[in-house]
């Protein structure tokens, strides 16, 4: 049997220790990688290679609806020009057949729509008929049947174009994102110690008076992680269990909330510990969902944090206060935190070792105790130097010159 190795260096070793010693985790770099979500809430995803285009011509509404506005707004100009041309050719059609156009034509006959005599009066009569203006100066006459036809198709076709086109604008501007650029997150996370147990935080708030109804959020981890059969999931979505209040339609959103999720052995987070946590490259996930009390639209909020962007043992200072009566929210110290006293270790070695808790909790008493009494020595070294300075004050003489008598003052 050969010998085990020490794990020490021999210019390290020391005479007696003994070479088990367990080994510290080694922590490599974090490589910067692409946010899954935006701090705005954007995907941040491409899509590529799709060879179904023909999909989205199947759902016509939506693909206008999510086109950008100048997209949109050429369109619904096009869709009115188009159709005033394409009816406007065959107006004229049917007065180039009925002979309207003939300029030798015989007294007495009526034409099918009077005043029409060439493709831009032909143009204007379709503009009047599409948007019922009705100037009273061009009119459809009984005397062809094909008019009568082209105007009942005119008219339906503009009940379509303008039902569609003006619903795809309503829609963009009604759209359920819009509503959710008042509902904002913190700038960072914070863990800390929250009745006894490591908890992950984030506040949330809504900055308008109109009430988000049945609001919940949701937290989920997104990570790459590679499976014990070695396949590699590159965007991997762990669900995190938050307070029951906000993960089942009972948050009352009515001022801003703290959003605490325990670190218990079912988390992702179970496992990491301060260091390990700056190493890490995953994502936490917020999304709030909620129904518009004004327009009964479901909206959602997303946000995300990266390692870096969780403090590791602060907490959030608190906004709301009452003043004469009316509680207020200082929306200016939305994202401030302070630092609390918290275990650098991981959740996991929290509960095996119960002790590390109230050994940080002492050292914080006692740290406190220190800068109360330093304080309270401070002030007063300040105090004696003050009246030190009183009593000690150097006499001044004073001579009058009239009579040549010194006056003493202090």
């Amino acid at each position: 049997m050969l010998p085990r190795k020490s794990i020490i260096p021999e210019e390290f070793a020391l005479p007696g220790l003994v070479s088990r010693i367990p080994r510290k985790p080694v922590f490599r770099d974090r490589i910067n990688k692409a946010r899954f979500i935006a701090k705005s809430g954007s995907c941040n995803l491409a899509h590529k290679n799709i060879r179904e285009q023909g999909r989205f011509l199947q759902d016509v509404f939506t693909t206008l609806v999510d086109l950008k506005w100048r997209f949109t707004l050429v369109m619904f100009t096009m869709s009115f020009l188009c159709s005033w041309l394409l009816f406007a050719m065959g107006w004229w059609l049917v007065a180039f057949a009925h002979g309207d156009l003939d300029t030798n034509r015989k007294a007495g006959i009526e034409q099918c729509v009077t005043n029409v005599k060439s493709f831009t009066s032909a143009f204007l009569f379709s503009i009047e008929v599409q948007v019922t203006i009705g100037f009273g100066g061009r009119m459809i006459t009984e005397q062809c049947p094909t008019a009568i036809l082209v105007l009942i198709l005119q008219n339906i076709a503009g009940l379509i174009i303008n039902a569609i086109m003006l619903g795809c604008i309503f829609m963009k501007t009604a759209q359920s994102h819009r509503r959710a650029e008042t509902l904002i997150f913190s700038r960072n996370a914070v863990i800390a110690v929250r009745n006894h147990r490591l908890c992950f935080m984030i506040r949330v708030g809504d900055l308008r008076k109109s009430m988000i109804i049945g609001a919940t959020v949701r937290l989920q981890v997104v990570r790459k992680t590679t499976t014990p059969e070695g396949e590699v999931i590159p965007i991997h979505q762990i669900d995190i269990q938050t307070e029951s209040a906000a993960s089942s339609n009972n948050m009352f959103l009515l001022a801003p909330l703290i959003i605490c999720h325990v670190i218990d052995k079912d988390s992702p987070l179970y496992d990491l510990s301060a260091m390990e946590l700056q190493c890490s490259d995953l994502e936490v996930i917020v999304i709030l969902e909620g129904v518009v009390e004004t327009t009964g639209i479901t909206t959602q909020a997303r946000t995300s944090y990266v390692a870096e962007e969780i403090q590791w043992g602060h907490r959030f200072v608190p906004i709301v206060t009452e003043e004469e009566g009316v509680y207020s929210v200082d929306y200016s110290k939305f994202g401030n935190t302070v630092k609390v006293p918290t275990p650098k270790c991981s959740a996991r070695e929290l509960d095996e070792k119960p002790f590390i808790l109230i050994q940080t909790m002492q050292k914080s008493e006692l740290s406190h105790q220190n800068s109360l009494r330093k304080r309270n020595s401070m002030r007063k070294n300040n105090s004696m130097r003050r009246n030190n300075s009183g009593l000690m004050m150097p006499k001044v003489q004073f001579v009058t010159p009239e009579c040549n008598q010194n006056i003493t003052a202090t």
